[in-house]
């Protein structure tokens, strides 16, 4: 399917190593430069910021969406394409999927790992049919790729299933999969492809 925006989930800190920045960068201005819009959670800062800043540099379109509380602190980007200010992160993350094809997590902490987790449920229950994937960087989400295999050799996620969620360290080939059809099953067995989408 063609990829038309993807939303990026990612710190708003830099963390310790450079390598995090450098895959920021790439992301915001690759999308760019293939034609698909940015959409994230609206920040200046740490590598939200980056990933923002590439794409605008690249002539990408970038699309931000942050709560109030966080637009009260001075924390949006004023540089973006468009700028959502949302009443909530529930309303932030349900306008991010609205908004997006897919899902790529880079680094970062608890509040990503909480939305590209949000957006992986959603699709096991067909919610939507927007697969997710994790860029690898530097071995950052080996674990989290570990815990996959665990979850679905201990029976909490159907092998089936495991399809929506997809791991690699290069960003050119995680958007090539991100961009074939959806094949995994929900929860209970059928086919996505089979079920009507919202």
């Amino acid at each position: 399917m063609a990829l038309s925006a993807i939303a990026v989930f990612c710190g708003s800190s830099f963390g310790r190593d450079p390598a995090y920045a450098d895959a920021a960068r790439l992301t915001g201005r690759t999308l760019a430069e293939r034609g698909i819009d940015v959409v994230y959670g609206g920040g200046h800062v740490g590598l939200m910021g980056t990933v923002a800043d590439a794409a605008i540099e690249a002539g990408g379109r970038v699309i931000g969406v942050i709560p109030r509380q966080l637009d009260d602190r001075e924390l949006s980007h004023t540089g973006v394409t468009a700028l959502h200010v949302v009443e909530s992160m529930h309303e932030r993350k349900q306008l991010m999927a609205d908004l997006s094809d897919a899902f790529i997590a880079l680094p970062g902490g608890a509040g990503t790992l909480e939305e590209i987790a949000e957006q992986w449920t959603w699709a096991q229950l067909t919610i939507h049919a927007k697969p997710c994937g994790f860029l690898d960087v530097a071995g950052f989400w080996a674990p989290m790729r570990q815990m996959l295999d665990t979850m679905v050799g201990e029976g909490f996620v159907r092998a089936e299933q495991s399809g929506i969620v997809s791991f690699d360290d290069d960003l050119d080939a995680l958007l090539d999969v991100l961009a074939a059809p959806p094949s995994w099953t929900d929860k209970w067995g059928a086919a996505t492809n089979e079920k009507p989408q919202p």
